[in-house]
Parts: C-alpha cells; structure tokens; sequence
C-alpha cells in the first residue's frame, strides 16, 4: 500500500486530494463502496479510480453540469440519483458547496 497527498509546490499545504495504492483491484472496489461519500474531518470525500490519460480528462465526454439542485442534497444523493436512471456507471460527481457550505 502506498499513500501520496498532493501539496503545493512551494507552500507545501495539502490541494484537497491524494492517490492511494492498494494490493488489489478488489481492495480498491471494495474501499470505494465502503468509503465514498463519506465524511473524513467534517468533509465529504469522493474516492475513484485513477484516471492518468490527460486525454481523456480533458476530453469533457460524459461529463455533465448540473443546476438546480435541491438545497439538502449532498454529492451522495446526487450520485445515487443518476445511477438509478441507468444512464451507465457515474463515476465521479461533486455538489459544490460556497464557503458557509451551501
């Protein structure tokens, strides 16, 4: 198992996400279905897999802004809701918050 929390350059201070290496894919679904969206400190944490290929992160294929949402709902919510329309695997979503978490 290897852990690496991603700092700024020259501050040093944490960006907000790491990369965690498991001894197995199996760990690494299994962590995700154990951990994702939950919280860590006070904060939600989404955990995926890695997506190394800048080609396909820059891509913008299959990713979606939503607006509107409903001021009680929570990255969770939003995750389970599109997975039960059956649209295919979401991968990663996110519920921005402002700084008094709205």
């Amino acid at each position: 198992q290897n852990v690496r929390v991603i700092r700024h350059h020259i501050t040093r201070q944490s960006l907000g996400y790491a990369y965690v290496n498991l001894h197995s894919t199996a760990d690494a679904e299994r962590c995700i279905d154990m951990l994702n969206y939950s919280s860590l400190e006070g904060r939600p944490i989404r955990i995926m897999f890695s997506n190394r290929d800048p080609s396909k992160r820059r891509s913008g294929k299959g990713n979606l802004f939503i607006k509107g949402l409903p001021p009680s709902f929570n990255s969770k919510d939003l995750h389970d809701f599109f997975q039960g329309y059956g649209f295919g695997e979401v991968v990663s979503c996110k519920v921005a918050l402002d700084e008094q978490g709205r």
